[in-house]
């Protein structure tokens, strides 16, 4: 388990030992999303995860 924290709200963060580059985590905090950018043993790289808006086709 590698711990590391939120950037929004300074919570820890836990972050699996099969965690993949890409995935998405989710504070349990404040709900913000991060992802993966790169996982090793002990250290995480996290950016805010984009968010897409719903296309309603107008």
């Amino acid at each position: 388990m590698v711990k590391t924290k939120c950037s929004e709200c300074d919570k820890e963060l836990s972050i699996s030992d099969d965690s993949v580059k890409g995935e998405i985590v989710t504070c349990p905090d404040c709900g913000s999303d991060f992802e993966i950018v790169n996982i090793a043993k002990d250290k995480v790289e996290l950016k805010p995860a984009e968010k897409i808006g719903e296309d309603w086709g107008e």
